[in-house]
């Protein structure tokens, strides 16, 4: 029996990230030249070896069911546990659950069936390369009642007001949860508790008419309960907006972060493609970037992120961008500090140009 399964609850997340979540969830968002974000905490699950993981998804999910597929990119296409994508019961006239936790009533089949005594919840917008199974050892050795996961962020940025941070004592117990500005223990949405607890709480937080399991049941009851943070140490990006985003996928050009995040002895998975590698024309020039399988470069890239089959016309620069999938760049365009959704046309000699702070966007199927 595996000790442990897996829940990515993506229903508190919001899509903040305006045309790059128009028709997609955060979890979908596509990162780094060929990922997606929620492929960070699935390959993290797979790396612990847990083989049963059930997705909570409530809108705006087609492109992640077709990312997905059947977990087969993540060896989760199995006939015993494997990956489940479980929108909540629209159709229960008895169900008296709200927000979250209609997820965790409507799925509480997957929590009783589930083969493993302990249990992860994740969600999708923390980028990480973290041991799962060590965070259960110190869970399991500090005899907590839960274990929430914690980063110490040198650089606060704009986008950490938006998540919980944590105040830790010596014992590193947690004494307080809040929303405080200046505090760097960043709380990475992920935490471990046993399944019979997780049970428990998810029938009394529904009796009370709550609608948020970590607000309700741990948040207010630290006095009582023996909260314990465990401090991840490895690379770590908080993606909450087009801002944030964009300066997380630019420090992938940072060999110590690409390295810490990829070159590891724990991979980060997704689905497979089969392109050509990547061609350049005589008259190309690429400097420090990301180019991914299937491109065809003749122009000028620099300090850019180019995903998978991108087009660069001869004579066209494209600098401090990311330009994704099957996007086609035309002859002597100029793109400077600009983001392109998939399968976006950029004609001859057109000028699109952004900030670092504010990034030129384009919706993606676009032809300009």
């Amino acid at each position: 029996m595996n000790r442990i399964a897996g829940i990515i609850n993506l229903d508190p997340e919001i899509d903040s990230m305006n045309e790059l979540t128009y028709s997609r969830c955060m979890a979908a968002v596509p990162f780094g030249a060929r990922y997606r974000m929620v492929d960070f905490t699935i390959s993290n699950m797979i790396n612990a070896n847990i083989d049963s993981i059930a997705i909570f998804t409530r809108k705006k999910y087609r492109s992640l069911l077709d990312h997905l597929e059947q977990g087969k990119a993540w060896d989760l296409d199995r006939q015993h546990g494997g990956l489940f994508i479980l929108p909540p019961d629209w159709n229960d006239p008895t169900d008296i659950s709200k927000g979250e936790l209609q997820h965790f009533h409507n799925n509480i089949d997957f929590i009783h069936r589930v083969q493993a005594e302990y249990i992860v919840v994740s969600g999708s917008q923390h980028i990480c390369n973290i041991d799962l199974q060590a965070v259960l050892e110190e869970h399991i050795t500090t005899k907590a009642d839960v274990t929430v996961i914690y980063k110490h962020v040198e650089q606060l940025h704009h986008e950490h007001r938006f998540t919980n941070k944590l105040t830790v004592d010596d014992n590193s117990r947690v004494i307080e949860i809040d929303y405080e500005k200046e505090n760097p223990h960043v709380y990475m949405n992920m935490y471990i508790m046993k399944k019979t607890t997780l049970l428990n709480w998810i029938e009394l937080c529904i009796e009370k008419g709550y609608t948020n399991l970590f607000h309700a049941a741990i948040k207010p009851n630290l006095s009582s309960l023996h909260v314990h943070a465990y401090q991840y140490r490895g690379a770590h990006a908080f993606i909450h907006s087009v801002e944030s985003y964009y300066r997380n996928s630019m420090r992938l050009l940072n060999d110590y972060f690409y390295d810490s995040l990829f070159q590891t002895e724990a991979p980060i998975l997704t689905k497979l493609k089969n392109e050509t590698p990547a061609t350049y024309s005589d008259n190309s020039h690429v400097e420090r970037s990301m180019v991914a399988n299937g491109c065809h470069i003749s122009g000028n890239v620099k300090n850019s992120i180019l995903f998978r089959s991108v087009k660069v016309g001869e004579g066209a620069t494209i600098e401090d961008s990311i330009i994704m999938q099957r996007c086609e760049i035309a002859s002597d365009a100029v793109l400077k500090h600009v983001i392109l959704d998939k399968e976006c046309t950029i004609s001859s000699g057109q000028v699109l140009i952004g900030t670092k702070e504010n990034p030129f966007v384009i919706e993606k199927r676009q032809r300009l």
